[in-house]
């Protein structure tokens, strides 16, 4: 079953909350030290300890430099991949964590002119940065999560000290970071937002809002270095299943607005679609369709449709840029009712089947058995697919 995982950032996000969150939630420290060994780094030791921030008890992860080693102040894009390129990390770890450094070195470039290659990172040190993001991803993929979800990011307020001098809160490099991002400054006047944390939930999260609906299994809290008096500087991270919209198993019958994602594609090897359309419905798509169209010059080509809630919007378009061939979409706001709808079981010759029924008020308007169901039924029995269909339609409908 799919699971999620929800950072709630009420007081901002940094590296070390993300640790203290998944240390919080389950993932054993030793475990995670285990992994972060495949990296070509030494000189640093990882702890945690149980603090207290404000009235909430918390996880605070710290990475300590060991006497006779030292943290590079300046960090280069060649220094980092290099790193990351030579370690012994899974694939899937060296991307994402490549994907969050690029990201960082993007917001510098952008703030102080130059190229990702030409930039260093003067506020954070290499190793440090690098177990805070390895750290998480790994530690993510070690609680099964499949989708990260973020809430709005608190940034703080204020004005902190950096290697450039006095800079309003948020610097502007996180503020280049997390542009198209849901923000806010509330209650502390600090920096709650690092760039590192803005860069994890930038390019870890597939969309942000509320809570989702979800069957919540762990909870973890991670502290930030800052203990504020009347305010608790923690992370807290949501780790569950998620619900149907109405718990009993009802689609919303009410008319919903929902977003329409399309794009014209001609140039693509058609094999791609069924993995582009996986990773669609994994992304929380409601629909997703292809289209044969005629294009310009009398061109063959396909129309991929995507219907999504608007929360889901950014995670979606995403997707299609980076999975396909397009290099523009379009997409609008439509509206969209559907009946209510129900998996009920029935009595067959065959056994039990399920059935989908929908409704308008009181009144059954379709039952259709359910065509995995009859699938099953026909491998099982070594019999025709469409004898099943014939069989089971001609009995009564519930």
């Amino acid at each position: 079953m799919r699971r999620i995982a929800f950072f709630d950032c009420f007081s901002g996000i940094s590296g070390d909350m993300c640790l203290g969150a998944i240390i919080d939630a389950g993932v054993p420290l030793e475990t995670l030290s285990k992994q972060l060994k495949k990296l070509p780094v030494s000189g640093y030791r990882l702890s945690s300890k149980r603090v207290k921030r404000s009235s909430l008890q918390a996880t605070k992860v710290d990475v300590r430099i060991e006497p006779g080693h030292k943290d590079p102040a300046v960090t280069t894009w060649k220094d980092i991949s290099k790193i990351i390129e030579m370690s012994s990390l899974a694939e899937v770890f060296k991307k994402k964590g490549l994907s969050v450094f690029r990201t960082l070195f993007d917001a510098e470039a952008k703030v102080h002119g130059g190229t990702f290659r030409t930039v260093h990172l003067h506020e954070i040190g290499a190793v440090d940065c690098m177990i805070d993001i390895f750290g998480t991803i790994i530690g993510l993929h070690m609680l099964d999560v499949d989708e990260v979800i973020s809430s709005p990011v608190n940034l703080g307020s204020g004005i902190v000290k950096t290697a450039h001098g006095l800079l309003p809160v948020p610097p502007p490099a996180t503020a280049a970071i997390l542009h198209d991002f849901p923000v806010y400054s509330r209650h502390v006047q600090s920096e709650l937002t690092t760039p590192t944390g803005a860069a994890l939930i930038k390019e870890l999260s597939s969309s942000h809002g509320d809570v989702p609906l979800m069957r919540v299994e762990k909870v973890g809290i991670g502290a930030g270095a800052k203990d504020f008096e009347k305010w608790p500087n923690v992370l807290r991270l949501f780790i569950g299943t998620p619900l149907p919209p109405d718990p009993v198993g009802h689609e919303d019958r009410e008319e919903k607005t929902v977003t329409v994602i399309e794009t014209n594609i001609d140039d693509m090897n058609p094999q791609i679609y069924e993995h582009l359309i996986d990773m669609l419905f994994r992304a929380g798509s409601l629909d997703v369709s292809l289209t044969q169209l005629i294009m310009k010059k009398g061109r063959p080509g396909v129309r991929l449709t995507v219907l999504c809630d608007d929360r889901r919007k950014d995670a979606v378009m995403k997707i299609i840029l980076r999975e396909t061939s397009s290099i523009g979409l379009r997409y609008y706001e439509t509206k969209r009712k559907i009946m209510e709808r129900e998996m009920k079981y029935v009595n067959t010759e065959f056994g039990k089947v399920h059935y989908k029924i929908s409704r308008l008020g009181n009144e059954i308007i379709k039952a259709v058995p359910e065509f995995e169901d009859c699938k099953r039924i026909a491998r099982r029995l070594h019999i025709p697919l469409i004898e099943v269909l014939k069989k089971i339609q001609q009995q009564e409908s519930p």
